[in-house]
């Protein structure tokens, strides 16, 4: 168990509008849930990969980053599994229901994807942004050469020349087509499609050491709940009520407390009022402006 917990729960929580105090601290049991996705990208050329996501639903913590990788690393290590005992299922608590999963999941899995195929779609711009000059470059001579010609015509008398000018107005214009069909394969060919499958879950009963954190703001105070994981032996970052849930930093609103990403209570881009979308996911309280 750590000896300095206070210091050990400052590294974990930055509460920047807002105070914290430790209450209490006890050993428990949680219940964690991770869960692997493999996501593919198809484009001009397809790409794919593996995520992995994993919650403490004891404490509505996300476990992502080392921690997540230690656990993972762990769990694939030497190490004794047993199915637990009523009494261990008990004390972690109930599951999350589908809706509260969904929730807490699809924004993550989606967040985590476009973070990994960042990469992967910076070289398809760059391929594209190649075609597609070339091409330009290509069409834009052939039009340039035409336009010469049908310039130096002028406008002299003959049906030769009237001919002339016939032609190479329909060349352009067939120049013109050409290249539009050719911007078109190219929106055809580096089009991205891309997909999501959830392959695995897993289900852990972990011993932890569970710090009660009192989070106070103006009048109002809240309890909540962070684990310490000793066979990693690392703490989890706080919890969070609206947002992605990495890192430390968390803002706490007035009306309920609720701990969100410092984004959660940005200021409306219509009025300026600064509200918390955990209150209102919808549209901002003032105005009605849509999150």
């Amino acid at each position: 168990m750590p000896s300095d917990p206070e210091r050990l729960i400052d590294r974990a929580l930055d509460l920047p509008n807002a105070v914290w105090r430790l209450q209490g601290a006890k050993p428990a049991w949680t219940r964690c849930l991770l869960l692997a996705f493999r996501y593919t990208a198809m484009s001009d050329e397809k790409r794919e990969g593996l995520l992995w996501l994993g919650f403490n639903q004891g404490t509505g913590a996300v476990m992502d980053g080392d921690l997540l990788g230690r656990l993972r690393a762990l769990l694939a290590s030497v190490v004794q599994w047993r199915v637990p005992e009523p009494d261990i299922r008990q004390a972690a608590g109930a599951a999350w229901g589908a809706t509260t999963l969904a929730a807490r999941v699809a924004p993550l899995v989606d967040h985590r994807v476009r973070l990994d195929l960042k990469p992967f779609l910076n070289a398809m711009r760059r391929r594209l942004d190649r075609d597609r000059g070339r091409i330009h470059e290509y069409h834009n001579d052939l039009r340039r050469t035409a336009q010469m010609k049908l310039a130096a015509l002028g406008s002299t008398p003959g049906e030769k020349t009237a001919a002339e000018r016939n032609r190479e107005t329909m060349r352009i214009a067939a120049i013109e087509r050409e290249y539009a069909a050719k911007l078109d394969d190219l929106r055809h060919n580096y089009a991205l499609r891309a997909s999501v499958d959830w392959i695995q879950g897993l289900v852990l009963f972990a011993p932890v050491h569970r710090y009660d954190v009192l989070i106070k703001r103006r009048k109002g105070e809240r309890v909540i709940h962070i684990d310490w994981h000793p066979a990693i032996r690392m703490i989890e970052p706080p919890p969070c009520d609206w947002g992605l849930g990495d890192g430390r930093a968390r803002l706490v609103c007035d009306d309920r407390l609720h701990l969100t990403d410092v984004s959660g209570q940005a200021p409306c881009q219509s009025c300026g009022k600064a509200w918390c979308r955990a209150c209102h996911s919808a549209a901002c309280p003032r105005c009605g402006s849509v999150a």
